[in-house]
């Protein structure tokens, strides 16, 4: 049985999300069961309303705090010690949960579970991770904005964290591994991606050089690495532009009733481009390098982005990754040791 700490209370929308997610996800999984973690009261009194107040596999765990979405996540370590996010991660640390999901403060879920987790043995700071979807299928990319600046090594570490990620979810052997860049010649690039860069090239690794921005979206790479800044940048891009790319939609179809009648016949193919791209269809950003499993849900998530976030959570804790990233990264400092 996997299971799996919901942090109910985060986010914008609470329990009307995190419960109906929580149900709809052990009710599609016969081997996982949840440990909901929050405000009993309002835990209990939703999962009554959906008929699963009886469900053992839907646990409760009280907490008395909440860590808000624009608290500094210094004051949530030090004073939300019994926030839900808080305990959250505590179940992953004592062992009576294999992950964490959280759709909470980004900010303060990485600060504490860092300090209750810590990092693997090789790693100097974790990642986020999410997959991002492109015209290949889809990849995936870090770091997303847990780390601004990255050395060389951290760089090479990230790398190895999402090949390993990759190998064992998408049960590919040997993931193509791309190094975010201003351009793909050797010369391009700051020294610390040129640093990486090198490592990579003697890591042992599906390394296929660098790649640009475009190359995101339209290449086959599965693996794109890059510091906090830049992954940020370019997350915040995609989602601006796919906003856009709606907006101007709407506007050209509703221009006159020729448009207007024009979008009529268009939108079974609209509202399959919008199943396509559904950004509920990739929520759930992983925190790798920790030691233990920490899922981070977007904090607008509805009940069928949080349920997705949940089966990533399912999926690594399935495949052991923090164990496996453990080994893949002693056998590649291994080998540069003895190089």
């Amino acid at each position: 049985m996997i299971t799996i700490a919901l942090d109910t209370m985060g986010g914008d929308v609470g329990v009307s999300a995190t419960v109906p997610a929580s149900v709809e996800a052990v009710r599609s999984h016969d081997d996982l069961s949840l440990i909901l973690v929050g405000d009993e009261a309002k835990i209990r009194a939703e999962l009554q309303k959906l008929g699963a107040d009886k469900d053992s596999r839907l646990s409760v765990r009280h907490t008395t705090q909440t860590v808000s979405m624009d608290e500094p996540p210094a004051q949530a370590l030090r004073m939300k010690k019994d926030s839900s996010m808080r305990v959250c991660v505590n179940l992953v640390k004592s062992g009576e949960a294999g992950a964490c999901v959280s759709a909470g403060n980004t900010g303060a879920l990485m600060a504490t579970a860092k300090y209750v987790l810590k990092t693997l043995p090789g790693i100097d700071r974790p990642a986020i991770c999410a997959r991002i979807p492109t015209i290949k299928g889809h990849t995936y990319m870090l770091d997303l904005g847990a780390n601004v600046d990255c050395s060389s090594d951290q760089l090479y570490q990230f790398a190895v964290m999402g090949s390993v990620l990759v190998a064992a979810t998408e049960h590919h052997p040997q993931p193509k591994v791309g190094l975010l860049n201003v351009g793909q010649e050797d010369i391009k690039g700051n020294d610390q991606v040129k640093g990486a860069a090198k490592l990579l090239e003697a890591s042992g690794l599906n390394y296929i050089g660098f790649v640009e921005g475009d190359d995101i979206f339209l290449s086959e790479v599965n693996v794109v690495v890059c510091d906090g800044f830049a992954g940020n940048v370019a997350l915040k891009t995609m989602e601006g532009a796919s906003k856009t790319i709606a907006h101007f939609l709407r506007e050209e179809f509703s221009r006159n009733l020729l448009t207007r009648v024009s979008a009529a016949f268009a939108m079974p193919v609209l509202h399959a481009l919008r199943r396509r791209i559904d950004p509920r269809k990739y929520n759930g950003a992983s925190f790798l390098g920790l030691g233990g499993i920490v899922v981070k849900s977007h904090g607008s998530s509805d009940s069928v982005a949080l349920r997705n976030a949940i089966d990533v959570a399912r999926v690594e804790v399935d495949e052991a990754i923090p164990q496996r990233i453990d080994r893949q990264l002693e056998s590649l400092l291994s080998a540069r040791r003895t190089a």
